[in-house]
């Protein structure tokens, strides 16, 4: 296994005549969606090789559907236990969140923030763990409605990692987003969360629908107020692996590779002012 470390991007298909036969050596590590490999073979399953030979990469699933009502479909993720292991990936990451009901929605949904649903989503965790045989890594989701809410986003968020013993992936735009459409502060929400459950995390831009309604998009730059964000999160909790994502308006590499670098540039920035806290406590 590969641990992904730095900075990261997604690994798109139609990114492949860019980024083989040598991979740039600014990314640190790549991403993929499973399902967009698995069913795959011949010359893309030997770039993906070519690729994955060279490189760290995690998994960042679409179609788990962990809080769904709908039985959990039990050879899907021994599919992806094997695509994890053959192709010596570590994380397998996923949505907390669900899409699909009598059918696939192709939608991300929220899950009811309610003890009933923690218990519901906590047991197929479970289940998936002991089948790829390894922590599940969950992203908190962006979301525009909040049906039949017990409690906060953040009180669900910490039971679900609690209980089940999974790990986090902490998407920062989906944080700065959530806390304009439901009002919340989002460097609390991110200062709330526990530090060792956070395996890595995303940045990405979103559309602005109006001042009070932003919609994750990952169609644009990362804006400013994200940024920052992202710096008070590596403050709070340690700089950890961050990818950008970048799914519309794709531009040319080089625009992708200078938001990758500023990642890396805020980490170095970070990791070098907790050190003057430490030295400073010290002394």
């Amino acid at each position: 296994m590969k641990n992904i470390k730095g900075a990261g991007l997604g690994f798109r298909r139609e990114m492949l005549n860019e980024l083989l036969p040598t991979l740039p050596a600014a990314v640190d590590f790549w991403e993929v969606a499973p399902e967009n490999w698995i069913p795959l073979g011949g010359k893309y399953q030997q770039q993906f090789q070519q690729a994955s030979s060279q490189s760290p990469f995690t998994t960042h699933g679409l179609s788990l559907s962990i809080g769904s009502s709908d039985k959990l479909d039990i050879e899907f993720v021994k599919t992806v236990k094997r695509f994890l292991d053959t192709n010596s990936i570590d994380l397998y990451s996923e949505h907390l969140s669900f899409c699909s009901g009598n059918g696939h929605m192709y939608d991300l949904m929220p899950i009811p923030f309610t003890e009933e649903a923690i218990s519901h989503v906590v047991s197929r965790i479970t289940q998936v763990q002991d089948i790829i045989e390894r922590p599940l890594v969950l992203e908190n989701v962006s979301y525009y409605i909040a049906p039949g809410q017990e409690m906060d986003e953040l009180e669900f968020t910490n039971s679900v990692l609690k209980e089940s013993g999974c790990k986090m992936l902490l998407d920062v735009n989906n944080v700065y987003v959530n806390s304009i459409n439901h009002k919340y502060n989002a460097k609390e929400f991110i200062s709330g969360l526990p530090s060792e459950k956070i395996v890595y995390g995303h940045i990405a831009g979103h559309y602005d629908e109006a001042e009070d309604l932003k919609v994750d998009t990952h169609g644009a730059d990362v804006i400013e107020p994200v940024w920052q964000l992202l710096e008070h999160a590596y403050l709070t909790h340690g700089v950890f692996p961050t990818l950008l994502e970048r799914d519309f308006n794709i531009p040319p590499l080089s625009e992708l590779l200078a938001e990758v670098e500023k990642i890396k540039h805020i980490q170095s920035t970070c990791e070098a002012a907790r050190l003057e806290d430490v030295k400073g406590s010290v002394a």
